[in-house]
């Protein structure tokens, strides 16, 4: 498969047309397939709770646009911010299962690929900090 210009195109029509603002596309071979590999169109103003990932690392690409990622520690204080686009000093990142983090996209049109270990488990109430 190709990852083309027009299909982050069509993608991030999809994602300003959504109430999300974010749309995904999954690009595992088949549903067999037990990775998660996903593009994911984000619009500024998506509202990404800060949550973790209990069994998994998370692997994210920024393709297009620009985000800062954020890290925080139990209490809820954020650690660190780190700004990633795909021709600046930081294009990707891994965050390590457990981290707590969220994104705050800044570009419209940004896209980026995410990829983590295993099979799809969504997200439980204790994943996600509550401030």
């Amino acid at each position: 498969m190709k990852i083309t210009q027009d299909l982050l195109d069509e993608l991030t029509k999809l994602a300003k047309a959504s109430p999300r603002l974010r749309m995904n596309y999954d690009l595992r071979n088949s549903d067999a397939d037990k990775s998660q590999r996903m593009l994911n169109a984000i619009e500024p103003g998506s509202v990404i709770p800060i949550h973790r990932h209990q069994k998994s690392s998370e692997t994210l690409v920024c393709l297009r646009g620009r985000l800062v990622e954020y890290f925080y520690n139990e209490l809820g204080e954020c650690t660190e911010s780190i700004e990633i686009c795909p021709n600046g000093s930081v294009v990707a990142l891994n965050i390590p299962k457990m981290q707590w983090h969220t994104l705050k996209v800044l570009e419209s049109g940004t896209v980026i690929m995410e990829v983590k270990d295993g099979e799809y488990e969504p997200i439980v109430s204790e994943d996600i900090l509550n401030l």
